[in-house]
């Protein structure tokens, strides 16, 4: 049988190798025009670190085909062969991944609208990394289905082991494309990672929490998720609540559950924590409107689980809480407040009703404000909330035009 076994083991590595071949051709995973949708840089690094572990894995097949041809025993090239695939597919997940995000650019419009996400979701990362002169990465932004926005983060390892994500990866829904702050909640996830900013925000939390028992334990396992909350307060202020109200709102039990082992705080706290935010930083507004909203349908002081005692406890904090976020001075940031970098009065109603008086007619349309201001500019377009479909239309074409206008624009870098 060693012959018969021989050709076996060739014809199975001939496949391996073809799939291989074919799993190069990345125009055929993503059309041309969809990669051409990248920003330069992007498109150059992304395709590198693809071709990299397919060319990697090429040489992993040439090699046993002639440790096969050389007679090597065949229990051993057989060995090499399983492995060959299990590769195989661990690369094949990774230019699929990216491939199927490319690929969502393929009409001229949304591409120009994705790229225009990608700018943004660079800027706001651009305002904490930069001074803090750590280096900022590419972003490639993709729209899925779904409720929750997500991102794979640039530096982590990929399935295929070959190397590190060479960019942001961050999933917007696309309902929200009409409202897509939710990117600034996922670059806050890579840019407080590259700072180590969440062990330190989970030590300051639970101090906020005192002896109330074993919230300080909860408080520190939200850290993650508190921090690209505040992240994104900071960089658009009001705007990100609606949509993030919107994202995590059900049931009573629902938005009071607390989940062992979840990062994200329960829905309840997580959205008067934000509306906290904002009344600490700019007073009453429409936040106030949101949260009576909230507390009418999902009040717990009535309830006796031990759900809606968290979230009791958690709700008396909420002002300790919103004022460490953003005042109390962090390692991370330099011994400064995260105020101090991206500072929410930047964003407050007043201060953007100012940009939108000054800019007039030239806010959709100046380059200079477009690349000086972008995110004030995203938070301005995001700002209201619409009570009718018609409005929202319009709003969200007003969005989508001046998106797309962004994404051609030189990115710029800091000395």
């Amino acid at each position: 049988m060693t012959d018969a076994e021989r050709r076996q083991l060739h014809a199975e590595l001939a496949h391996w190798q073809g799939a291989i071949v074919q799993l190069a051709e990345l125009d055929a995973v993503a059309p041309t025009e969809a990669w051409a949708q990248l920003e330069d840089y992007l498109r150059l690094r992304l395709r590198d670190r693809l071709t990299s572990s397919i060319a990697a894995l090429s040489a992993e097949g040439t090699t046993l085909a002639t440790a096969l041809a050389s007679g090597r025993p065949l229990g051993e090239c057989r060995a090499s062969l399983l492995r060959l695939r299990a590769r195989y597919l661990a690369v094949e997940s990774t230019v699929e991944f990216y491939g199927d995000a490319v690929q969502q650019r393929t009409t001229p419009r949304l591409g120009a609208v994705l790229r225009g996400l990608d700018t943004i979701a660079v800027d706001s990362m651009e305002v904490v990394l930069r001074p803090l002169g750590k280096e900022v990465p590419p972003a490639l932004v993709y729209p899925e289905k779904g409720l929750g926005a997500a991102v794979l983060r640039a530096g982590i390892r990929l399935w295929d082991q070959g190397g590190l994500s060479p960019v942001a990866a961050i999933k917007v829904t696309r309902h929200n494309l009409i409202h897509p702050t939710a990117i600034l909640h996922e670059t806050t996830h890579q840019w407080s990672h590259l700072v180590g900013w969440n062990t330190e925000l989970g030590e300051v939390l639970a101090e906020v929490a005192g002896d109330v028992p074993g919230l300080g334990e909860l408080l520190r396992s939200w850290a993650g998720e508190v921090a690209a909350d505040v992240g994104a307060f900071a960089m658009a202020g009001w705007s990100p609540v609606p949509a993030l109200a919107n994202v995590v709102d059900g049931p009573t039990a629902s938005v009071h559950r607390v989940r062992l082992g979840d990062p994200h705080p329960p829905s309840w706290l997580r959205v008067l924590f934000n509306v906290e935010l904002c009344r600490s930083w700019f007073g009453a507004g429409p936040w106030d409107d949101l949260a009576a909203a909230w507390r009418s349908r999902h009040d717990p002081a009535g309830l006796t689980t031990h759900d809606a005692a968290v979230a009791r406890a958690g709700e008396r904090l909420l002002p300790a809480l919103a004022s460490a976020c953003t005042r109390r001075p962090f390692q991370a940031f330099g011994g400064r407040p995260l105020h101090a970098l991206a500072d929410p009065e930047r964003v407050s109603p007043a201060r953007l009703a100012e940009l939108s008086r000054q800019a007039g007619d030239t806010l959709l349309t100046s380059a200079f404000l477009a690349r000086s201001d972008s995110l004030r500019v995203l938070a301005l377009l995001t700002n209201d909330q619409p009570l009718d479909p018609a409005a929202t239309a319009a709003r969200t074409a007003r969005l989508h035009d001046w998106l797309a206008r962004l994404a051609p624009m030189p990115l710029p870098r800091a000395a």
